[in-house]
This record gives structure tokens, sequence and C-alpha cells, in this order.
């Protein structure tokens, strides 16, 4: 993977990351989530 794949993907990383704990539990139960996956589901967008 190039340098900027990498970078591209953790900004992608970060954002979603972000976004995920802006959420409240109540907001992260209405999509199926729990405040425990917003790294497993960020991770995601790492890949």
């Amino acid at each position: 993977m190039n340098p900027f794949d990498l970078t591209m993907k953790w900004f992608s990383y970060r954002r979603t990351r972000a976004q995920l704990r802006n959420l409240s539990a109540e907001e992260l139960k209405d999509i199926g989530l729990l405040p425990s996956d917003i790294d497993r589901v960020s991770a995601r967008a790492f890949r």
C-alpha cells in the first residue's frame, strides 16, 4: 500500500471514530451499536 492510500485510510479511521464518539448511547443504539463497538467499527475504515 502506498503512503498516500495509507494516509487517506488513517484519516477515514479518525473521522469515523470521531463521528461515532460524538453520538449519544441512545443514538448508537438506534443504529445498532454499543459505545464499546466504536473502535471495532472505526477499524473497518482502516482496512
